[in-house]
């Protein structure tokens, strides 16, 4: 498939999926005209580096995450203490995000529990 129904199959934009490419965390094969071609392995890819991007770890991060994940799929050693010390330090950082957004979901649904609009959190659950 070509880059655009990538783009359409995974949500991410072209640009960023180059930009994947760009910082190592993406390699495209490559047509005889030298287009970017990928395969059904290519949407997994790019969905799990787009997810842990949103969750808020920097893209060399996501490289050291993914090449470990690689490295125990071929059952080789994965996680030098170096690694581990990074890792470590992103989830307090990710710990205090999470703190944060729940303290700010639970004022948003405090507050609209107590007007006229309560029933919106029944409708917004539904969906």
């Amino acid at each position: 498939m070509r880059i655009g129904e990538l783009a359409g199959r995974t949500g991410v934009a072209p640009r960023l999926i180059r930009y994947y490419e760009q910082q190592g965390l993406l390699t495209a094969d490559r047509a005889p005209n030298g287009y970017r071609t990928y395969g059904e392995e290519h949407v997994e890819r790019v969905t799990r580096v787009a997810g842990l991007v949103r969750a808020g770890l920097p893209t060399k991060l996501v490289k050291v995450l993914l090449d470990m994940e690689d490295a125990a799929a071929a059952r080789e050693p994965t996680c030098p203490r170096l690694v581990a010390e990074q890792l470590a330090a992103e989830l307090v950082g990710i710990e205090a995000n999470i703190a944060c957004l729940t303290r700010s979901r639970d004022t948003i649904r405090e507050f609209l529990t107590r007007t006229e609009h309560a029933a919106l959190l029944s409708e917004a659950a539904a969906r």
